[in-house]
């Protein structure tokens, strides 16, 4: 689970979260700073430092720089799990970009560097969070001549395809609005499957998918069935086409698997070698019970201070919710930051037993909750460009209660978020209350903090599914992520405003927690907005959990006025009237959908989703745009991330250095370059 676009944030705290779970910042706002590098299209690209790096021994560094290594070497996956043509239109891009006849030059090549760029942010031709197709700023006949200057043997030509024939192939996938027109669409109503343009299904219905995993075993303790696969129809028989050395993505995966097997070599300890070794015999064997026992293990490490996620693990871009993304994530502990996070998990048990949950809803005995601060120093696949600010995992709730879970922070994700985010003005655009502007940018940092800590170490941490009803993906179906998010969302805002963290001494007033409620219901009524385009409805499902919150407690309270929408000089604004009843309606909430995780009520969080969290006021969406658009920002964030280069005296490595890249674009073609190890068609 992760907290990911989420994911957005104003001085990050108009958070959004991902996965079982993920948190990412969603409208940071801001002014030139430091760490900004390029930016166009709706993109800003940011740089962070990875501070504790000077003070691991080599032995550290060199397990760093393989773990580093092996999650740069999943990057093609990616790419071909968010659409089957989207390797296709990279290497074309990069063919482009790297023939030294390109006249890079003039409003059209800007056009195309902004189009290569959205592909390179995105993992391919689809809006990392709307998950549209991208329309290109130049037309097609530019296109051809740009690919007309490339020398064949550079272009990823079919056997004996000539440049015409290739360009007939390409030119719809690019310029065709209506070819594949959506890496992943929630729209209720269709089939979901059918309708999504991801790379996880083929030749299959909706109704197919669903009947052949219902056909696997569903007791309380069994894998992710279909985490690791794509589905498909070959001869009329549906068959699994599993992500596996010698299985599909093969050729890639045998890269992760040797930089993993020179990781276990110089682990730390002997926990974080067997759990290396796990995950090498499960990328050997496609076996979802050996990542199972991988996670069990990982899961137990808590002695390690170089830590990893590395795999096939969230399941966002999949409609159904089954189908795991590649991503890999490398830090290191931040032992300052991690006291706050920890405060907090060791009183998980005290926070399940003092939820408004029903009681046969709550855990008896919530265990291993090891909660940390972490530095990164690399991410990839599914979490980069975009990144989280906050992941826990395992996500198989089987685990989560027998063995626990990690939770985590990325605090110089964090950092170079919040330093992005200073005087842009979009506080003073958004927020009628001089007081409340002040709270929010006295107290916004920590209350956001403390929204991700709360989210992912006791939010998806708490309650439980009542014995015999099928995990979430198979109850909730489509609903599932919307579902999972809001409620862990709704956990964390309501211990934000109980005294029980000021006496942990996590935070110093309920002032902080009052932060929070204004900025999550600007963001889930209004500013959130930001990131659609005018006339279209909720599809993300980030976006979807926070109106869905944020309109069912303004719904519920109109009653007593806890919430209001102000005009004041033709502009619309959110005010809250009653900061304790608010708390009272997220508890109200937190408990019904908990209920319905519970008991697998489809039709009960069906009709919560598409209430409350899909449609969109379109005359607000317009004067929000407008708002938005004059204060010159961009609505989405992400990052460049770091190099680090081996030092070597007699051929071992003696040292790792680490490097700052300064321009995206660069580093998109090294990557392309040095990491790409799939072919154009799997």
């Amino acid at each position: 689970m992760i907290n990911k676009p989420i994911i957005g944030i104003v001085l990050l705290s108009t958070v959004v979260f991902f996965s079982a779970c993920r948190s990412n910042p969603e409208n940071e706002t801001a002014e030139a700073a430091t760490n900004q590098l390029e930016s166009f299209a709706d993109l800003q690209i940011l740089k962070y430092d990875v501070p504790g790096w000077d003070s691991l021994d080599p032995k550290q560094k060199e397990l760093a720089y393989y773990l580093y290594e092996a999650a740069l070497s999943g990057r093609d996956i990616i790419y071909d799990q968010r659409g089957k043509y989207n390797l296709f239109v990279r290497k074309t891009i990069e063919a482009i970009w790297e023939n030294p006849a390109t006249d890079k030059t003039g409003q059209e090549w800007e056009a195309f560097k902004t189009y290569a760029g959205q592909v390179w942010f995105s993992n391919g031709i689809y809006h990392h969070y709307s998950n549209d197709k991208f329309t290109p700023g130049f037309n097609e006949e530019y296109f051809t001549s740009l690919v007309k200057a490339v020398n064949e043997e550079n272009l990823p030509l079919e056997n004996g395809e000539n440049i015409d024939q290739f360009l007939a192939r390409i030119e719809p996938v690019i310029f065709d609005p209506n070819f594949a027109p959506k890496m992943v669409n929630l729209k209720e109503g269709i089939d979901n499957v059918v309708g999504s343009a991801n790379n996880f299904y083929e030749n299959v219905t909706q109704k197919e998918v669903e009947a052949f995993y219902a056909t696997f075993p569903q007791s309380d303790h069994e894998p992710e069935w279909g985490l690791n696969s794509k589905l498909t129809k070959k001869n009329g028989a549906l068959i699994e086409q599993v992500w596996k050395s010698g299985g599909m993505y093969g050729t890639a995966i045998d890269k992760v698997i040797y930089w993993l097997e020179k990781a276990s070599a110089v682990a730390e300890n002997d926990h974080q070698q067997k759990s290396l070794n796990l995950l090498i015999e499960y990328y050997k064997t496609g076996d979802l019970k050996k990542w199972d026992e991988y996670n069990i293990s990982w899961v137990q490490d808590t002695a390690s201070v170089i830590d990893f996620a590395n795999g096939f693990i969230e399941v966002y871009n999949d409609a159904l919710g089954i189908k795991g993304s590649f991503e890999g994530v490398l830090s290191l502990r931040d032992f300052e930051t991690t006291k706050r996070i920890k405060a907090i998990a060791d009183e998980a048990q005290w926070f399940e037993d003092n939820s408004p949950l029903e009681p046969a809803h709550k855990k008896k005995e919530v265990k291993g909750i090891s909660a940390k601060a972490i530095t990164v120093i690399v991410e990839s696949g599914d979490a980069a460009p975009s990144t989280p600010i906050g992941i826990n995992l395992p996500n198989s709730d089987w685990i989560r209660k027998d063995y626990g879970s990690k939770s985590v922070s990325l605090s110089n994700i964090v950092h170079a978020y919040n330093e992005s985010s200073t005087n842009s003005g979009f506080l003073e655009e958004f927020v009628k209350d001089p007081a409340v502007i002040s709270r929010m940018k006295k107290y916004g940092n920590l209350a956001s903090d403390l929204h991700t800590d709360m989210h992912e170490c006791i939010g998806h941490a708490s309650g439980q599914i009542n014995p015999g009803v099928g995990t979430p993906d198979k109850t909730l179906k489509t609903y599932a992520s919307t579902l999972e998010e809001a409620r862990a969302d709704l956990v964390a805002l309501y211990y934000l405003m109980d005294k029980k963290l000021i006496d942990l001494g996590v935070m110093e007033s309920l002032e902080v927690g009052k932060a929070e409620y204004d900025s999550y219901m600007m963001n889930g009524l209004m500013t959130q907005l930001t990131r659609l385009k005018a006339g279209d409805d909720i599809e993300e499902a980030h976006m979807r959990n926070r109106a869905l919150n944020a309109y069912w407690v303004y719904e519920k309270g109109k009653k007593d006025n806890v919430v209001e929408f102000v005009k004041e000089n033709g502009k619309t604004y959110i005010q809250i009237n009653d900061y304790e009843k608010l708390r009272e309606l997220f508890g109200s909430l937190l408990k019904e959908i908990q209920r319905i995780k519970s008991e697998g009520d489809y039709e009960a969080g069906k009709n919560l989703v598409e209430t409350y969290g899909v449609k969109v006021n379109q005359e607000l969406h317009k004067e929000v745009l407008n708002r938005f658009a004059g204060l010159n920002l961009k609505a989405y964030k992400g990052f460049i991330q770091p190099r680090l280069v081996p030092v070597m005296k007699d051929g071992k490595i003696a040292d790792v250095k680490i490097e700052y890249p300064t321009s995206f674009f660069e580093q998109m073609i090294e990557y392309g370059k040095n990491y790409s190890f799939l072919p154009v068609n799997n």
